[in-house]
């Protein structure tokens, strides 16, 4: 016949005294409460795990800190979960490695770990300026809440003050960063869902801001104030390029001599260069060529044709163009992005086939079908088009010194 335990009483357990050696009282069912020699009283429950059959042990805590109610409550749930095949210790674990995680997977280490992956797909220096974003405007406020506790309210709050400010741009850009990190996180399985997604919604929209250009009859005064401006000639050859080939600011800077074919006079820039991310070939004009021979001694031997002024073995900043313009006397009146509108309203003007103008600025097409010819046919059209706007540039350079202009270059 079995033994029958009879259950403990709270005067038995409160009364209980220590021994020489440790000893326990029995509740029944695998409850007990081991009494240390010191003193201690510790609910330990014993069973059979699911997996393999062996006896082991589980704490439920120390007395009086556990009550015998309570520690009976653990003992029946711990039954539920052995009546499920589940052992109660592992179980137990699993809950507080996810209490753990949580509270270690803050906003900002997983920020972290999202970042070492972002950085891989920018340029070092707009990876360091996302960076800096983040830890100016987002981790010092919450960047140590665990990012499973993070609501669109709390984000929202900490990017309220930004928008109060203005800086409809930044909120902008943060609320992307904000959605792109929770994104890496349902991904990896640290939470299971993005509540960011719309809080882009409770903020005003910022205003479409034209880049700052000059008119198409001011271009003569313009390459008169490049030709007498003191900058380096690096800089002057860059923005001529700019000018010519009617590439974006961050493209130009990063053009290689590998990719020019002075064969077929094109510069095949590659997708990873171009801001959508798709190959772009520029058909050259004569005078792009003599530009690229006139700066071949000063950067032939590089891999940058306009290397940086004190890292040569890299490409110059983007911010470099913009900064001897605004030095021109053009500051608030044309930016280096701005040559590309110069380019485009004179073209326009000349009639030349809009669809045309916009393959030669790289602007993508949705219309696929449509892309792919002017991919094969425009190729041929842009390269008469770049010619005469190559010979309308040197024509407004006329009497001032153009680095493209071949009878310039004669006469000097």
């Amino acid at each position: 016949m079995a033994r029958i335990t009879r259950p403990l009483t709270n005067t038995e357990v409160d009364k209980a005294k220590p021994q020489t050696k440790i000893c326990s009282l029995f509740d029944g069912g695998g409850l007990e409460l081991k009494i240390n020699p010191s003193g201690t009283k510790k609910w330990i429950f014993k069973y059979y795990k699911p997996s393999d059959m062996k006896r082991t042990n589980l704490t439920f805590g120390v007395y009086p800190d556990v009550s015998l109610a309570h520690a009976r409550k653990l003992r029946a749930e711990a039954k539920e979960l052995l009546a499920k095949n589940i052992d109660p210790k592992e179980d137990k674990d699993s809950l507080a490695n996810q209490k753990k995680e949580r509270v270690e997977s803050t906003l900002q280490s997983v920020a972290s770990k999202w970042f070492e992956l972002k950085k891989t797909e920018v340029t070092p220096n707009y990876a360091i300026d996302i960076w800096r974003s983040l830890e100016l405007h987002v981790f010092s406020d919450i960047g140590k809440y665990p990012i499973s506790e993070i609501t669109a309210p709390i984000a929202i709050k900490a990017v309220t003050p930004i928008a109060a400010k203005g800086s409809l741009e930044t909120v902008k850009r943060i609320n992307q960063r904000l959605n792109e990190i929770m994104n890496y996180a349902v991904n990896t399985g640290v939470i299971h869902s993005n509540p960011l997604t719309g809080i882009k919604a409770a903020f005003e929209k910022p205003k479409k801001q034209h880049m700052p250009t000059i008119k198409p009859d001011e271009l003569p005064m313009f390459m008169k104030a490049l030709s007498i401006a003191s900058i380096k000639i690096v800089t002057r050859h860059l923005i001529e390029w700019q000018l010519h080939t009617m590439v974006r600011p961050g493209e130009a800077v990063k053009a290689r001599w590998a990719e020019i074919n002075f064969t077929e006079k094109l510069w095949n820039i590659p997708a990873e260069t171009m801001k959508k991310k798709r190959p772009h070939s520029v058909p050259l004009s004569d005078q792009v060529l003599s530009l690229l021979e006139s700066i071949r001694p000063i950067s032939g031997h590089r891999e940058y044709i306009f290397p940086a002024d004190r890292n040569p073995r890299s490409h110059a900043s983007e911010s470099t163009a913009n900064a001897a313009i605004k030095r021109m006397g053009y500051k608030a009146k044309l930016v280096a992005h701005g040559l590309r509108s110069v380019a485009s309203t004179t073209l326009n003007e000349q009639g030349f086939d809009a669809d045309v103008i916009e393959s030669a600025l790289a602007h993508v097409d949705s219309n696929e079908v449509r892309r792919a010819y002017n991919r094969a046919d425009y190729l041929k059209r842009r390269a008469s088009m770049m010619v005469w706007w190559s010979e309308h540039i040197e024509k407004c350079a006329t009497g001032s010194f153009s680095l493209s202009g071949t009878k310039l270059l004669k006469a000097i």
